[in-house]
């Protein structure tokens, strides 16, 4: 009879006896062979540790990964009483066993954390998220019943929750209440989901202390604002106080409470956010039907408010020693070429040279470069002349008064005792204030916000072959017959007498 080398047999089975004729059974021959591409043990182990399954065991998982070594009575919060977060030391055991139970039990947290996106994010349509405005409104105009509140969410749950018999089932039958459902069990598709939704919130968590960490110095005495926000809010405190009783609180709250639905309106976040950001940024925004240009005066005004903006950002950085010594500024000037023709690149701009002077200025695709039409020339230092201007030079004509050798970094030698701000970099002068000044008789002041001249929003200003005729905007002409564009660049230092000393 032939034998199972692949099946095991239990010791306490009978096996049942068959004629050799009838037997379907054929004994296997054994091959010795080679595994193809065998890999080495270190390969195999690493191969195996960096894969991951979700029905792998939890506690595996967690024990794979390199630890310290943790003494038995670890307890890295100390505290003078026993808290909840100090009530077990710190264990991998313990670690694994309480993730895993919290792993099948945090389900109903994210239910309700779905709801609420959806009401809030308008997910199930503007009905479903208009019933709970509308529940608010009620709860704002007869905020007593708000301590009735908890009785309804209870009674929902009852009658929600409530077993329905079947038709076939008798009336008068009573059938034992159902147990309830366990936890998912490891591996399970609701465990996984779980595991999941954990993953999100985590990420969730930390994109949300990173947007809020670079606020808290302005609240622990680590900036120079400290003070200033600390004054604004006993002043504002006292202001309330005699206006206290004159303030509508149904009114108040309804309208902080409805704020966060008409942010996140479908009709804020593509149309009036957009709109915003135009504003600022003084660009175009289309959009569905709507559309709106500003140039001029109200694109000068909104760039003067991003410098201003800027300059306070930096102002902030600066240490004590920026603040009690003597500050000014320097220039250093970017000039470039246009070479028509079909070209495939797309160096309108020079990022390169912006990552390298640190200015933290985006220019995108590069400023200009739309207005010509894509793939039709290059704007680029290469394209120089011999008799040009240099790339880089330090004085407003571009050709003398270059007092100091411009390094590969783009920065330069400074008088003895002086030195840049450490904690900014180079600016663009995006107004392109310079250009009234430049000896120009063709155009006027650009603090006026003339949309002809002055600077685009990156800071070039675009001139004829000749480096002449200053405009903001280049002349479709000036394609074909050349034209050429500079930029101004400023960064403040510093004097320290300690240099001059060392020196």
């Amino acid at each position: 009879m032939s034998t199972f080398d692949y099946v095991e047999i239990p010791p306490d089975v009978i096996r049942l006896q068959s004629s050799i004729a009838s037997d379907p059974v054929r004994p296997f021959t054994k091959i010795s062979t080679s595994l193809p591409c065998s890999p080495t043990p270190t390969a195999a182990a690493a191969a195996a540790s960096t894969t991951f399954s979700p029905t792998k065991s939890l506690s595996t998982l967690l024990l794979n990964t390199s630890f310290p070594a943790i003494p038995t009575s670890a307890s890295p919060r100390k505290s003078s009483t026993t808290l909840l977060s100090t009530r077990d030391p710190l264990s991998i055991p313990i670690t694994t066993v309480n993730f895993r139970r919290f792993v099948a039990r945090v389900g109903p947290v994210f239910w309700l954390q779905d709801r609420v996106e959806e009401v809030l994010m308008w997910r199930c349509g503007w009905k479903y998220t208009g019933v709970w405005i509308a529940i608010y409104a009620f709860l704002c105009y007869f905020p007593r019943m708000v301590l009735l509140v908890p009785h309804a969410i209870l009674a929902a749950i009852i009658l929600f929750t409530y077993p329905t018999p079947s038709p076939s089932e008798s009336i008068t039958t009573k059938n034992p209440p159902a147990p309830v459902a366990p936890p998912p069990s490891e591996g399970s598709v609701d465990w996984q989901a779980n595991l999941q939704a954990i993953q999100n919130l985590m990420g969730a968590f930390c994109d949300g202390y990173d947007t809020i960490s670079p606020l808290t110095p302005h609240l622990i005495h680590r900036s120079t604002h400290t003070s200033l926000i600390l004054t604004l809010t006993l002043l504002s405190f006292l202001f309330l106080l005699p206006v206290l009783p004159l303030i509508p609180l149904r009114l108040l709250f309804f309208v902080l409470g409805v704020s966060p639905f008409i942010w996140t309106h479908p009709v804020t976040q593509t149309r009036i956010i957009p709109l915003l950001k135009a504003a600022v940024n003084g660009s175009i925004v289309k959009g569905g039907n709507a559309s709106a240009t500003l140039t001029g005066v109200t694109s000068y005004k909104y760039t003067s408010l991003k410098i201003k903006l800027r300059r306070w950002i930096d102002d902030d950085r600066l240490d004590d020693k920026h603040w009690g010594a003597e500050m000014r500024e320097v220039e250093l000037w970017e000039n470039e070429r246009w070479a028509p023709g079909p070209s495939s690149s797309s160096s309108f701009g020079t990022q390169d040279d912006l990552d390298a002077v640190g200015s933290e200025f985006d220019v995108g695709d590069g400023s200009g470069s739309a207005l010509l039409g894509a793939g039709a020339g290059t704007w680029s230092k290469t394209n120089l002349r011999p008799a040009d201007r240099a790339p880089w030079t330090r004085a407003r004509d571009g050709w003398s008064g270059v007092g100091g050798e411009v390094s590969s970094n783009l920065t330069f030698s400074l008088a003895p005792g002086w030195a840049f701000v450490e904690t900014e970099g180079w600016r663009p002068d995006a107004l392109g204030s310079w250009v009234s000044a430049s000896g120009s008789n063709s155009c006027s002041a650009s603090g006026s916000g003339d949309p002809i001249f002055g600077a685009d929003d990156n800071g070039w200003v675009y001139t004829n072959d000749v480096w002449a005729d200053p405009r903001r905007i280049p002349l479709e002409g000036w394609k074909t017959l050349g034209m050429t564009r500079r930029r101004r660049w400023v960064r403040r230092v510093y004097f320290d007498p300690a240099l001059l000393e060392n020196t």
